[in-house]
């Protein structure tokens, strides 16, 4: 009987896949099996027995793909034939809390630095060369600041309270914004990102500098005096410029440019602009899936090219 839903399922999905089968071919770029060795062997049998890893990697993955939250995550697999297909149409579903367990690891060890660069060496495998020239930039993730008054005296970091722990005031023009800071690498010639950062919201984009000794690094006027381990810096002035000045602002804004392209799909597309997270380890976690969606996404995009 058992058998008889699969097959069942799975025939549904080939009418699914024939309207419109994204997820199937990102499925197919990525070797999902390649993450294993990233995780810490479990030290004993006790307790109930792991999902498999790549399943939950998955799960991350269609997480920042849609925007959504680990309750609504765990009622859209059982709810969509597309997320069923992508993880292979699992026997066991897991619910929101192991999800949020699962990211919760990702925050201590290396574990998250591991699939960042086993990603990028995927990318490298399909023939994604990043080039000398590298885009900076940054852009806020917006979180709730919480209540003031959560009725918890001497609150301490681990408390149980809606309040931020790590996140932070700053101005953005005549606004207040509070949440965090995600910095970004991008490659000028592909679009992807190669290097990322996060940050509390206060903090100076100037004081985060992602750049390589070997690369030219374009910048805009934030970045104005700061110092940069790129061989070239080729970061926009500001204040009373000269003519000259002004040219060379308008070339590097040119290149520049090509930058905004990950944060118009993040944003718009993954809706990565907010969090409901409240410390710097877990924001790090959810923005560096995002990021790896976008990659994957873009080089997707670069294939049928």
């Amino acid at each position: 009987m058992e058998s008889l839903v699969d097959f069942a399922l799975k025939e549904k999905y080939d009418q699914v896949k024939k309207l419109r089968g994204r997820l199937e071919e990102i499925k197919q770029l990525i070797d999902w099996r390649a993450f294993l060795p990233m995780f810490p062997q479990k030290e004993t049998n006790r307790g109930a027995p792991e999902y498999e890893k790549t399943l939950m990697l998955k799960i991350l993955f269609l997480q920042s793909c849609y925007g959504i939250s680990d309750e609504e995550m765990e009622f859209q697999i059982y709810d969509r034939l597309s997320f069923q297909q992508f993880l292979n149409f699992p026997k066991d579903i897991p619910d929101f809390t192991t999800i949020w367990r699962f990211r919760e690891a990702l925050t201590e060890g290396n574990s998250i630095d591991l699939i960042w660069d086993e990603v990028g060496n995927q990318m490298k495998m399909h023939g994604i060369v990043v080039r000398k020239g590298a885009i900076q930039d940054a852009s806020f993730i917006r979180a709730d600041p919480g209540k003031k008054n959560s009725g918890m005296n001497g609150r301490g970091r681990e408390a149980k309270t809606s309040r931020s722990k790590d996140g932070s005031w700053t101005k953005k023009g005549e606004k207040s914004v509070f949440g965090f800071k995600a910095h970004h690498k991008v490659d000028e010639a592909t679009k992807t990102i190669t290097e990322v950062a996060v940050s509390t919201a206060k903090t100076f984009d100037g004081n985060i500098d992602l750049a390589d000794s070997h690369e030219v690094v374009y910048r805009d006027r934030c970045y104005s005096g700061s110092k940069t381990k790129a061989i070239g810096n080729a970061s926009m002035k500001r204040g009373n410029l000269t003519p000259k000045e002004l040219r060379r602002n308008k070339r590097i804004s040119r290149k520049r440019c090509r930058g905004e392209h990950p944060y118009a799909t993040m944003h718009r597309s993954f809706k990565a602009g907010k969090t409901c997270l409240t410390t710097l380890p877990r924001v790090f976690v959810q923005h560096v899936f995002v990021c790896i969606a976008y990659n994957i996404h873009r080089l997707r995009f670069l294939l049928s090219t």
